[in-house]
């Protein structure tokens, strides 16, 4: 008789993988998220390919133009092709917000999961110092940390950790919590196993699903949030083309080339619109109650 014991650890998760792509390609809503994504990725990778134009080299005799065959969205203040701009802006706003997330969520995941399996004392004061961290207002804890810091991708990666770890340790808890009491971290328990090999075999494959979503949904918060920045004049630097600073460079000249302004914006907003429809998909596929996991 074939147990799950006798079944390869391999096949156990090729068996998960299969059945979770199935799931996921049921999905409409789902599908159209990650295409949307998948679209961004891909211009952002071809930009050099798509564009002639330098992103950040100014001509001063090609200031303040409309749309044209030259220039398809026209140009800002300093001659630059907006069009190109918008194009290597999604390689920064890419980069720098899946770098923020995939830390935050890794973050968040283990320190969830560790509370849950440690439970008692640990379990205790680790919530009281997250609730002290959430009770403060993320824009004004990432302000914060940039003003006394300084900006730059390293800082703003680390100030976006800072104030959405806590947040993804809740709902990672939450999700543990219910994997934890199971016969299986039971026995690992009683063969003496370590808490991270614990974490790692057992509890971790059985909340994927939640951390999936978990970092679908951050990813479109934290894009938001790092083109806010810039746009406050806190994250990126000029001449970097980026969506939330061209709109702050734009915005006073958006009567004389609307596109400067509205192109970076649509970009922006699609990519957001592309995250929040894959979380939301994936959310219904697989069954994950964001609400019940304690986001």
């Amino acid at each position: 008789m074939t147990t799950l014991d006798t079944i390869p650890p391999t096949t156990v998760r090729g068996a998960r993988t299969a059945r979770a792509w199935r799931t996921l390609t049921s999905s409409r809503t789902a599908v159209i998220g990650l295409a949307i994504v998948a679209v961004h990725v891909l211009i952002a990778l071809l930009a050099p390919l798509l564009t002639s134009y330098d992103p950040i080299a100014n001509d001063a005799d090609h200031a303040l133009l409309g749309s044209s065959w030259s220039h398809w969205a026209g140009t800002d203040q300093y001659g630059r092709d907006v069009l190109t701009r918008v194009l290597y802006g999604g390689r920064y706003a890419l980069g720098i917000s899946v770098t923020a997330t995939l830390i935050t969520v890794a973050l968040g995941t283990v320190i969830g999961c560790a509370a849950a399996l440690r439970g008692g004392w640990f379990d205790d004061v680790l919530g009281r110092v997250l609730d002290a961290i959430l009770s403060i207002p993320a824009v004004l804890a990432l302000l914060v940390v940039v003003t006394a810091l300084g900006t730059g991708p390293a800082v703003i990666v680390l100030a976006v950790a800072i104030v959405y770890v806590p947040q993804v340790v809740r709902v990672v808890r939450g999700a543990a919590l219910a994997v934890v009491p199971a016969d299986y971290v039971t026995a690992a328990r009683a063969r003496g196993e370590s808490t991270w090999s614990i974490l790692r075999r057992e509890i971790l494959p059985n909340i994927t699903d939640v951390v999936c979503v978990e970092f679908a949904m951050r990813a479109s918060w934290v894009v938001l949030l790092i083109s806010s920045l810039s746009f406050l004049g806190f994250g990126a630097d000029p001449p970097t083309p980026d969506w939330g600073l061209m709109v702050a460079e734009n915005r006073t000249a958006i009567t004389v080339v609307p596109m400067a302004s509205l192109a970076p914006i649509i970009a922006l907003a699609t990519l957001v619109v592309g995250l929040n429809l894959a979380a939301d998909g994936l959310s219904k596929a697989w069954g994950v109650d964001r609400i019940r996991e304690g986001s």
